[in-house]
């Protein structure tokens, strides 16, 4: 009875408060009741998921046609990679996403964490690059796929946050030359859009080279995305050593302890456990904007899609079903991302609890 009561009670509050909220709820109830029996249908009962392309012509898009995934698979996942050799790309994913993981189910921390992504990131380029072990060598122009959105995104991440932190206690530095070059850096990036940024690293960057002398392209770009990811990060810690209270840098100049290491051991923990959500939104960003990628021929999961169907006139027509298989890839990232954020913002206020 108590569990129907408060039941009730949440309908009542978050669906039925008032009038326009109860019409609300009824007409978006009915929109999904007349939309979701023809979702269905589409993407369950008349769907094809054979790799099948006569039976996908034959149904002429009136259900989906998950065979084009079926039949593509390999190569939206991998790109370009050999694919004799895609084993190596499978394992590298699955080295990395088993730290990550780890770090988020908090399996790994501190030493134990560096140590791992010290022998994991490595491993990862191993893998990918070969040219050791008896790999063959594989060019990171062939690299694509899941592979180079993970490597992107979370070296994106993994170099943006200690520059970012940087940038951030330089805006509060009290030499004025240092604290206008850092200010100036974060309006500059934050004044273009990313792809401008990849199109200077991509293009741009290698006419001002010496002659003779070049950068892989897989580098520039991830450099681009770092310095651009890194503005954004720096504002978002920048608001967290603000939020710290006044009080707790006088109470660390009581203890003795100088600029610095009231700084590492006192102000900055507490700005960062404040910023959590902030900083994770970041890092969802920086996953969904890999996709960017594409327009400087770096192959991710969109691009892979696209390299995948532009030389195949059967399956071609196909594309909204691959885009639907990438989004739920990207969800799934998302997702697991969301719940880390909240395992960490759970951990450090457990860990204000205790103290």
């Amino acid at each position: 009875m108590t569990h129907i009561t408060c039941t009730h009670a949440w309908l009542r509050r978050n669906l039925f408060a008032d009038a326009i909220s109860g019409m609300t709820t009824v007409l978006l109830l009915a929109g999904v009741l007349w939309w979701l029996p023809g979702l269905i249908d589409w993407v369950l009962l008349k769907a094809v998921f054979k790799a099948d392309a006569a039976a996908c012509h034959a149904v002429n898009h009136g259900g989906a046609c998950w065979g084009v995934v079926a039949e593509k698979y390999r190569f939206i996942l991998f790109g370009r990679y050999p694919h004799a050799e895609q084993w190596r790309p499978l394992l590298a994913t699955v080295l990395l996403l088993s730290v990550i993981a780890a770090s988020g189910l908090r399996l790994l921390a501190g030493r134990r964490l560096l140590a791992t992504s010290a022998l994991a990131l490595p491993g990862f380029f191993l893998l990918m690059g070969g040219g050791y072990f008896g790999l063959g060598a594989v060019g990171s122009d062939q690299w694509g796929g899941l592979p180079l959105t993970l490597l992107l995104a979370s070296m994106g991440m993994l170099l943006a946050f200690p520059l970012a932190i940087a940038v951030a206690l330089g805006r509060q530095s009290g030499l004025p030359l240092l604290r206008g070059l850092c200010a100036l850096y974060v309006e500059l990036v934050r004044g273009v859009p990313l792809i401008s940024v990849l199109f200077l690293a991509s293009f741009l960057f290698p006419i001002i080279l010496p002659q003779g002398f070049s950068i892989d392209v897989l580098l520039r770009v991830q450099a681009g995305i770092v310095l651009f990811a890194a503005a954004y990060l720096s504002e978002t810690v920048r608001g967290g050593l603000q939020a710290v209270p006044a009080g707790q840098h006088d109470a660390a100049a009581a203890l003795g302890l100088g600029h610095w290491q009231s700084m590492r051991c006192i102000i900055l923990p507490q700005a960062l456990r404040a910023v959590v959500p902030s900083v994770m939104n970041s890092a969802v960003s920086i996953f969904k904007d890999t996709s960017l990628v594409t327009v400087v021929s770096l192959y991710e999961l969109t691009g892979s899609l696209s390299l995948a169907l532009a030389g195949d006139a059967e399956w071609r027509s196909y594309h909204l079903e691959g885009y639907l298989f990438i989004g739920l890839i990207y969800w799934i990232g998302c997702y697991a991302m969301s719940r880390f954020s909240q395992g960490l913002e759970i951990g450090t206020g457990d860990s204000r609890l205790r103290s």
